[in-house]
């Protein structure tokens, strides 16, 4: 099964004037977990970064944006508002992952969060990066992709979203565990396809991806001058915990093209296991 067909007129963010941009993604929010909530709670109080970009997996799940007006929607509203508190210092660019692609305009308005397609192209200092969730590129996990082309129909969605919230709730813990258990079955998990990821990158126009998704932060290699950068999930109470963030930043001099670091856990940060 083939990755969707990039287009060519993407969406392009140009960050002119940014010294300092942060990149994050799989965090997996949910009530069960505070201490991953804690820590990138603390991490949009203290960051310097101009901009912020959440490239999916921000939530464990969302079962539509209806939850937010819900008693049940404690957790994702009070998440909401801390990005909204953070949006008003500094532009946060929100793209959805697999487990949270329902959110709609409804989370947009509540978390002050810039909507992005992808995967969208990100201007820095001469240099054009390419950014997605990364899902759409692991073309070996054919059980995913068929689910994925599934649940990604307008026709699909509409129903999902029609059932009552308590369901949707239920059918969404089931798809969990059903996960879980062939994750747990699975020797290795899937990658990225490299020949598919050049693609993208070469219709783009861009030289190197960031992603998120696969949970196997590291800088690949793919030849020709492309390059790709995948994210780290965020989990506090693993040992060590993980809440690593990638942060592009160009010293005093402003000599481009800048510099990419990955900091984990986050600068001044203190993450404790629950």
């Amino acid at each position: 099964m083939s990755a969707p067909v990039v287009d060519t007129a993407l969406t392009v963010i140009n960050g002119q004037g940014w010294s300092c941009v942060d990149f994050v993604s799989d965090l997996h929010l949910q009530v069960s977990e505070p201490a991953t909530w804690r820590a990138f709670a603390s991490y949009l109080h203290q960051t310097p970064a101009q901009a912020l970009f959440v490239l999916g997996d921000l939530f464990e799940v969302w079962v539509g944006d209806d939850v937010l007006g819900d008693p049940s929607g404690d957790f994702e509203r009070e998440v909401c508002d801390a990005l909204a508190q953070a949006a008003s210092r500094i532009p946060i660019y929100w793209l959805a992952g697999n487990r949270d692609f329902l959110t709609g305009d409804g989370f947009a308005r509540a978390s002050g969060a810039r909507v992005l397609s992808d995967p969208c192209v990100l201007h820095l200092m001469g240099q054009d990066c390419l950014l997605s969730h990364g899902d759409a590129l692991c073309l070996s996990d054919h059980e995913y992709m068929a689910f994925r082309q599934q649940v990604r129909q307008a026709a699909w969605q509409q129903a999902f979203l029609a059932r009552p919230l308590v369901e949707r709730q239920a059918l969404a813990r089931q798809m969990r565990e059903q996960s879980q258990s062939r994750q747990q079955a699975m020797s290795e998990h899937a990658d990225v396809d490299a020949s598919q990821a050049r693609w993208w990158l070469q219709n783009a126009g861009a030289r190197r991806l960031i992603h998120g998704h696969t949970h196997r932060p590291a800088d690949h290699d793919l030849g020709g001058g492309m390059s790709r950068m995948v994210l780290s999930d965020w989990c506090a109470n693993a040992q060590p915990p993980r809440a690593q963030v990638l942060r592009w930043s160009v010293d005093a001099s402003g000599g481009a093209p800048g510099s990419w670091q990955r900091l984990n856990p986050p600068a001044g940060i203190t993450l404790k296991r629950t």
